[in-house]
């Protein structure tokens, strides 16, 4: 198993990206080989302090990085020896099984539309996140960003992506989906809720228990949660929030420690034919190593292959 890591993308890079090896490679016992990608004379110094075991990873040498601000698409044209643009060329050419980053989002969003290809039948990849709950369980949050804008046949697809994935990564047996709405009643919503509840409730693929309010994200009521991108962006966004004040007011939680994006590394982007995890912009060490984690996860629980073999079914 090969997993190619951006050593270049994110607020703290390439330091925190090399933290986040050592993390990895001293704490998974796996035979899992990462593949470095980034500028080699500032890796090669930072390599050589860890004292890690060479033969558990390789770099690939790139001489260009996309910035944070660049625009995405005119970024990847003119920068192929970026390491975000030599990661999906490894990725597309099958010398990386997964590819991570913490860098440029659009970025990262245009070169997984335009190298790898959604899945044959998915009609909008989606990002998710998780969301942490009381009992120390995790729900998932879909779309959280990149569809600002869905059809209900959208939003259907979501349920089932987040239901494969809450099934084969959080381990849940039969997970409940529920619709993001304004009230619990059936017909309850603005036009595309109305429209989406029906195609829920007739689906076989999902355990569909119906249309759940604000109050009900950090519960037990649902564990895959259905929204479109815009809606559940600023839900994200307010989350994050509840951590950052925590810190500042000097509160010891543990549970307010969950929203912190280092405890769960990335998103993946769900219904593409290849793993693809976007980080955090400031994602430090932690994060690199959940990430490559969940990289880990994705490939041996063959995820994509179980997508592809629903979206055969529809």
């Amino acid at each position: 198993m090969r997993i190619g890591l951006d050593m270049m993308g994110g607020d703290f890079a390439p330091a925190e990206a090399v933290k986040g090896v050592k993390l990895y490679l001293d704490t998974v016992a796996s035979d899992v080989h990462l593949v470095l990608i980034g500028d080699e004379a500032q890796l090669t110094p930072l390599l050589a302090g860890t004292q890690l075991d060479q033969s558990k990873y390789s770099v690939v040498h790139s001489s260009q990085t996309i910035g944070m601000n660049e625009h995405p698409t005119r970024a990847l044209k003119e920068k192929p020896e970026s390491s975000i643009s030599i990661g999906f060329h490894l990725l597309k050419n099958e010398k990386i099984d997964a590819f991570i980053s913490a860098g440029n989002t659009g970025a990262m969003m245009v070169g997984t539309y335009y190298s790898i290809k959604a899945i044959e039948g998915v009609q909008r990849p989606t990002i998710s996140t998780l969301v942490p709950r009381e009992n120390g369980s995790y729900g998932l949050l879909l779309d959280v960003g990149i569809n600002a804008d869905c059809k209900p046949e959208n939003l259907a697809q979501f349920a089932i992506l987040g239901t494969l994935y809450s099934k084969h990564i959080l381990k849940i047996d039969n997970p409940k989906v529920g619709l993001l709405n304004i009230g619990e009643e059936e017909g309850k919503g603005n036009l595309l809720a109305m429209a989406t509840y029906p195609l829920l409730k007739e689906s076989k693929q999902i355990n569909f228990v119906g249309n759940i309010e604000g109050r009900d994200i950090l519960s037990e009521k649902a564990d895959v949660i259905v929204c479109e991108g815009f809606t559940g962006n600023i839900v994200l966004k307010m989350a994050e929030s509840f951590q950052e004040i925590a810190t500042r007011r000097k509160i010891q939680d543990d549970y307010m420690q969950k929203f912190d994006s280092e405890t769960y590394g990335g998103t993946p982007v769900l219904g593409v034919s290849k793993p693809v995890i976007i980080g955090h912009g400031i994602s430090k060490g932690t994060a690199f190593k959940n990430m490559v984690l969940l990289a880990q996860q994705m490939i041996e629980s063959k995820l994509l292959e179980k997508i592809k073999e629903s979206f055969v079914q529809q």
